[in-house]
């Protein structure tokens, strides 16, 4: 054996047992939401869920002979109290908005095993979403009251559609697109898979990933969104580019077959209100925002802000790519900020990176007054996805909230600094490395540990899933799909 080689050895060793000395953990601070200011919604209503399901058997029983007067009733009370809400401006708290909620779900129950019914129950709810949002262009979004009834109207009657789709035959339910408020443009658009997109106009979506769904999930109010593209619509040649930020890359630009092609379990459009006082000053604003982006995009490279730090104009996630480009014009998007107030879900947040807790969400842009909803796709098969997803992702976050920790295999920390330093070299040259910009190395075990967890927690749900529409012959609710989830994690753990 040559000289050198004990020494290399021995300095091999000390290379490996210091790179297998653990980053600190993160500081999470709790002083914004000591004292109750903010907290976690919760329903917090199973036994009406159960009844609501009850009910459903029931009326699949029956047969929707026997079912359509009393949806015909139903519903004949829920558009006049529409009407109401349409003409009648409202406090948040006003009783008729739970009224009209029960109602809802109440004819959801009925709805679901009936086809032919499902059309008129959709567009009530569509209309409803209109009216409710029209409501709170006059409520402070930043009041509890306001976010809950909205919250509660706009999720909730979003479920019990979804609902619906997921128990009635595939050909029923056979167009993915809704098209929402038509609301008026002068910025450049063009066609989009069945819908006019102009520029300016924002797309919120949901991915494939365990950590999509965890973005979705992870805040005070539960969504159904994790992504967010600008719009921008080439005035000459009408040709869309998608500027959006991911996680690998930070800021690019996609074409519409590109943005697309990136798995979505579902989108929306979403587009200022044409009556806004800085849309009335300047109509163009928008398609200038766009642009404000697009040229940005172009020109440099922005990384991908894991901190979630809205106001660091240097670094972008997906929210800040419509946020500043439109603060940059007068006009502050999320007009209720999306707070994390779950001790458990911030010390999981933290060990992927995030450092801010006060925020923009995805999924609450829906709630913002300034917007409104143009177009939304859902699929049945990427639904049933969607909601698996979110039924392994509430169950995972219970038990942050008991003590589950995301950890990984020790050994693998000197594995992950090596490719980490790879990826850095690599992002010199302008290329993706196998560790994401700005992600550190125990992170990126961090979310190994997380998507391997979930995909085993979802395989488990599944083959309940299955079960249990073998035994009872309809697919099993959301409210369902929790308690199996529960059960998947458990079955996991104990492997």
């Amino acid at each position: 054996m040559k000289k050198w080689a004990p020494r290399a050895l021995v300095t091999l060793l000390i290379l490996y047992g210091a790179m297998l000395i653990p980053d600190p953990e993160p500081n999470v601070s709790f002083d914004d939401v000591r004292g109750g200011s903010k907290k976690a919604f919760a329903w917090n209503q199973d036994a009406f869920w159960t009844q609501l399901e009850k009910r459903y058997v029931e009326s699949k029983t029956a047969g929707c002979n026997r079912v359509y007067h009393a949806v015909d009733s139903l519903l004949a009370l829920a558009w006049k109290n529409l009407a109401f809400i349409h003409t009648s401006p409202l406090e948040p708290g006003s009783v008729i908005f739970r009224q009209h909620e029960n109602v809802i779900f109440g004819i959801g129950s009925l709805v679901a095993p009936c086809p032919d019914e499902f059309g008129e129950f959709k567009r009530l709810v569509e209309e409803s979403r209109k009216a409710i949002k029209r409501q709170s262009e006059h409520w402070d979004m930043n009041k509890r009251e306001a976010r809950e009834t909205l919250y509660r109207l706009l999720y909730g009657g979003r479920g019990a559609v979804e609902e619906i789709m997921l128990q009635l035959p595939a050909d029923s339910t056979k167009d993915p697109i809704t098209l929402g408020t038509d609301e008026p443009s002068q910025t450049p658009g063009a066609s989009i898979l069945g819908a006019t997109i102009h520029s300016g106009d924002i797309l919120v979506s949901r991915g494939g990933a365990p950590t999509s769904a965890l973005i979705a999930r992870g805040n005070d109010f539960p969504g159904n969104f994790s992504h967010i593209a600008l719009a921008y619509v080439e005035p000459k040649t009408r040709l869309v580019s998608l500027i959006e930020a991911h996680i690998e890359r930070g800021v690019t630009i996609s074409t519409p077959e590109q943005y697309i092609r990136d798995t979505k379990l579902r989108v929306m459009v979403l587009r200022l209100r044409n009556n806004l006082a800085q849309i009335q000053a300047d109509p163009m604003l928008p398609h200038r925002a766009a642009e404000f982006a697009l040229k940005n995009a172009r020109e440099k490279h922005i990384p991908y802000d894991f901190s979630m730090d809205f106001q660091n104009a240097d670094k972008w996630f997906c929210s800040e790519v419509a946020s500043f480009a439109y603060k940059n014009f007068g006009v502050q998007l999320w007009m209720g900020l999306s707070h994390v107030s779950s001790p458990g879900l911030r010390r999981w947040l933290a060990g992927f990176g995030v450092e801010h807790f006060e925020t923009q969400e995805p999924s609450d842009l829906e709630y913002d007054p300034q917007l409104c909803v143009v177009a939304e796709w859902r699929d049945p098969e990427q639904l049933r996805k969607d909601h698996f997803d979110n039924a392994v992702t509430e169950a995972m976050l219970e038990g942050a909230e008991t003590g589950d920790r995301l950890t990984y295999a020790w050994y693998m920390l000197p594995v992950a600094r090596g490719a980490k330093a790879y990826s850095t070299v690599l992002n010199l040259f302008g290329a993706e490395g196998p560790i994401p910009e700005g992600m550190s190395a125990s992170a990126a075990l961090r979310n190994r540990y997380y998507s391997g967890e979930h995909t085993a927690i979802n395989e488990e749900l599944t083959r309940l899933e299955a079960d249990f529409r073998r035994q009872k012959g309809y697919a099993a609710p959301f409210w369902g799909l929790m308690q199996m989830a529960r059960t998947a994690k458990q079955t996991v753990e104990s492997r």
